[in-house]
């Protein structure tokens, strides 16, 4: 405490380096976490492709032979793994993420 009153460093280096490179670089580092968590199943990320598309439920529902049901809890599996809310927030996080 006397050495930061005396104009020294309040943490020690290393720490403060790491601080300094989380200031720099928020998003990468966000960004890194984020695609290390995400895993789809293949009909969730095939789900997915035919919502980027602009298909509606029911469309999608038809090009894969499963109930409107199924297509809404693929879609309610996929909104919570990617942790979003709707289906534009989906689709962007899922490209920015390589998924589709």
């Amino acid at each position: 405490m006397v050495e930061t009153l005396n104009g020294g460093a309040a943490m020690n280096p290393s720490i403060a380096l790491k601080t300094l490179k989380l200031l720099r670089n928020p998003i990468q580092i966000q960004n890194q976490k984020d695609k290390d968590d995400i895993t789809l199943t293949a009909r969730e990320t095939e789900v997915l492709e035919h919502l980027s598309k602009g298909l509606s439920y029911n469309a999608i529902a038809d090009n894969l032979i499963l109930s409107t049901g199924t297509i809404r809890k693929h879609i309610e599996n996929i909104y919570k793994k990617l942790q979003v809310h709707n289906k534009l927030e989906a689709v962007q996080k899922a490209k920015k993420n390589n998924l589709i």
